[in-house]
């Protein structure tokens, strides 16, 4: 159902989250640690390079990073996620961008990709309470 929902209109729940819900905000899209570095956490950009192990930005939400130590010291969340890969809600919605220079299966975009992982958040991450929130700022 997200996937149908206009890139914008996320951008706008994410502002709406962001300043109401922080902390609902920072259970979703949360970036993953690629190795044990301490700069090793995906880094959110306008599209994903991981062209090689040591390539740190993503534009999937919850994306993992690389073992270089171009990338974010701390997990990023939904508000770093909105800011720099979906910016004004044009690009990377429903489906995230990757540069098209790797061969690595693991950090392809597939359709409907960040829509699937921002509901998969919503539904895992959340609680009772955080969902009923959510479902009314979506509503």
């Amino acid at each position: 159902a997200l996937a149908k929902t206009s890139g914008r209109d996320i951008v706008q729940f994410a502002k709406t989250l962001g300043i109401s819900h922080s902390k609902i905000d920072d259970k979703i899209c949360k970036t993953k640690k690629g190795s044990s570095g301490s700069n090793d956490y995906g880094k959110y950009a306008s599209e994903t390079d991981r062209t090689n192990a040591n390539k740190m930005t993503v534009a999937l939400c919850g994306g993992v990073g690389g073992s270089g130590s171009d990338g974010s010291a701390k997990a990023q969340v939904f508000r770093e996620f909105v800011a720099e890969a979906l910016k004004d809600g044009g690009q990377n919605w429903p489906t995230s961008k990757e540069n098209g220079n790797t061969a690595r299966v693991e950090v392809k975009s597939k359709q409907n990709d960040n829509a699937t992982a921002v509901a998969k958040d919503l539904v895992q991450e959340l609680n009772r309470d955080e969902k009923t929130i959510v479902a009314g700022l979506l509503a």
